[in-house]
């Protein structure tokens, strides 16, 4: 009866401390950033706050509530995106933490190998200008196709194409169900992931993690990022706790980064 009551008690002191927390709001893409949020809800309660997690499947409302207050954050982005949504929106928002790194891959219903592309074959690509040009580079590097050096890549920069591949550009959160219609797909992890597809077994090519600039990270609005609630979130998620979470979680498909 005392364990029982003893019990009872802890778990309604649980639940007075959640109800107390200062509330956080995070946007997030479904997969891997909600799941790694997740991780860092016991750390954050720990010191107060309760973490809410409000998801999005794509990549322009969250950076537009984060930058009208009506998030607190979000985390889903890496900086060249952010920098280039900022140019573009007139948004004036600000990375805090790094967290972890994507690597994009390649990927086909159609063929086994890349070498396996014939003349002609179509190829699905992000339409967001920085993940574009990620892509293009991802497929340069499969010696598919050569680029030139400006810094946002479009198809328009492509220098050599010997196997005339037709690029189709498509919403960056659509491209795994690109895969129906075009021989490959240069499709994001976490929208692999979402689609049950497996980086380190399914990707005909994936991008290399050796001083990459795609490191996803959680996003503020400029003025915020010193905030109490927003150090709070960065502690946890740069903790021991969500790296080791990240390693024993995603098995080498997504890498931590701090």
């Amino acid at each position: 009866m005392k364990n029982l009551l003893k019990s009872s008690l802890v778990a309604l002191g649980l639940i007075v401390s959640a109800n107390a927390a200062e509330k956080i709001v995070v946007g997030a893409t479904p997969i891997p950033h909600a799941e790694i949020l997740e991780a860092t809800k016991p750390l954050l309660l720990k010191e107060g706050y309760e973490l809410v997690i409000k998801e999005f499947n794509d990549y322009v409302v969250p950076n537009l509530a984060t930058q009208d207050g009506e998030i607190d954050a979000n985390f889903y982005q890496h900086l060249p995106y952010l920098n280039e949504f900022n140019k573009n929106k007139g948004t004036t928002l600000v990375h805090t933490a790094g967290v972890h790194l994507e690597p994009m891959g390649v990927y086909s219903k159609k063929i086994k190998n890349i070498n396996e592309l014939k003349n002609g074959d179509s190829v699905a690509v992000p339409n967001d200008p920085t993940n574009e040009s990620r892509a293009l580079d991802v497929l340069a590097s499969a010696g598919l196709i050569k680029l030139n050096d400006n810094a946002l890549k479009t198809p328009l920069d492509i220098t050599e194409n010997p196997k005339n591949l037709k690029f189709i550009e498509v919403e960056t959160a659509q491209t795994p169900r690109a895969l129906d219609d075009v021989a490959v797909a240069v499709i994001n992890t976490n929208y692999a992931l979402n689609a049950n597809l497996n980086p380190t077994k399914d990707a005909l090519v994936l991008e290399s993690g050796t001083n990459n600039p795609y490191t996803n990270y959680v996003v503020v609005k400029k003025g915020n990022e010193n905030s109490p609630k927003i150090k709070a979130l960065d502690k946890a998620i740069n903790s021991d706790e969500v790296r080791n979470f990240i390693k024993s979680k995603y098995n080498g498909t997504i890498l931590p980064a701090f």
